[in-house]
């Protein structure tokens, strides 16, 4: 017979002064909206591929859309969305506009969350 954990205290369970500490402590409802919306942002495949790619090399719209095999449109339709989320940045050299990643927390975030994955 499999033994099941419960998911709830004992009937006794008067909890503990740990929940009055961490209560204390939360994090404001703003946010933490504003940390979903940022891994709402790495929920998508493609704008993960995206930040994968920047974290190699500062790309244009035309690079980013040969590395992805996508077209610029959905591309430029990306990065805009990431872009107001200050995930990435961009900067215009000429009529070109380069992307990079907005700065090194995005790339640790990233590579912590990939070394996450790779974690046994």
């Amino acid at each position: 017979m499999e033994k099941t954990m419960n998911d709830q205290c004992d009937e006794t369970c008067g909890g503990s002064e740990d929940a009055a500490e961490v209560k204390g402590k939360m994090i404001a409802d703003d946010t933490a909206g504003g940390l979903a919306e940022l891994f709402k942002a790495l929920g998508d495949p493609t704008r993960v591929k995206i930040i994968y790619a920047l974290l190699q090399k500062e790309l244009c719209v035309h690079d980013l859309s040969v590395v992805l095999e996508m077209g610029q449109s959905a591309i430029s339709h990306q990065l805009r969305y990431l872009r107001n989320l200050r995930i990435v940045k961009r900067r215009k050299a000429g009529k070109t506009v380069y992307y990079s990643l907005d700065d090194g927390h995005i790339e640790q975030i990233f590579v912590q969350t990939l070394q996450h994955l790779k974690h046994e």
